[in-house]
């Protein structure tokens, strides 16, 4: 049996080698790394995939009036098309209106409600109302979002909280809005359903004065 050592040609061990602890720490890091890499790409992954529905979401919400398009004698219609006649709504109710014809969602939403006429206070121009009846602008006058929510009588713009009184004037109750909704003058008509008499009385949405 030989006596000599399993070496190689320079007389070291030619045995398996084990990496040294510096080597091991710096594949961890090496490995730690990578994974931070990935998890950073992967959030900025998920990032990019919500951006387009909140993209969207703003586009829902936000509108752009290219008025005037209520003018005199205009019938107020609902999302279906349908022509408003006195009995739709019930007092403390409100709907959701458009001209006709309708130029497009996007286009002058109008919130129409009825409260009983002694409610309506001096912010209500009620010769701009009938039989209980008043619409105002649906867009709001802070960020050009629409008012779609409520709480009790009032009107709420889910963006920033802003609050309109519909039975004086949409003036503002709180949050950030600068001054009230626009009213729209509306009538009856000889045929039984409302029409506007006019125009909003005021700037539509954000900014005017």
């Amino acid at each position: 049996m030989s006596d000599e050592c399993p070496c190689d040609h320079d007389g070291e061990a030619s045995g398996p080698v084990r990496p040294s602890l510096f080597d091991d720490d710096r594949a961890e890091l090496q490995r730690r790394d990578i994974a931070k890499l990935l998890a950073t790409a992967g959030g900025l992954t998920g990032l990019a995939s919500l951006a387009a529905p909140l993209a969207g979401l703003q586009q829902v919400f936000q509108r752009t009036y290219t008025g005037p398009i209520y003018g005199e004698s205009i019938p107020l219609v609902d999302g279906e098309g349908n022509r408003i006649t006195p009995d739709r709504l019930e007092e403390g109710e409100q709907l959701t209106v458009f001209p006709e014809p309708r130029p497009g969602i996007g286009d002058a939403p109008t919130l129409l409600v009825r409260f009983p006429e002694t409610e309506y206070g001096g912010g209500t121009e009620l010769a701009y109302t009938v039989d209980g009846y008043a619409a105002y602008s649906k867009i709001c006058t802070h960020a050009g979002c629409t008012v779609s929510d409520r709480e009790g009588e009032t009107l709420v713009c889910p963006c920033h909280y802003g609050k309109f009184d519909p039975t004086n004037g949409a003036a503002v109750t709180g949050g950030p809005p600068p001054r009230p909704l626009p009213q729209l003058p509306i009538t009856l008509a000889s045929e039984g359903h409302l029409i506007a008499t006019g125009d909003f009385d005021g700037h539509v949405g954000a900014g005017g004065e």
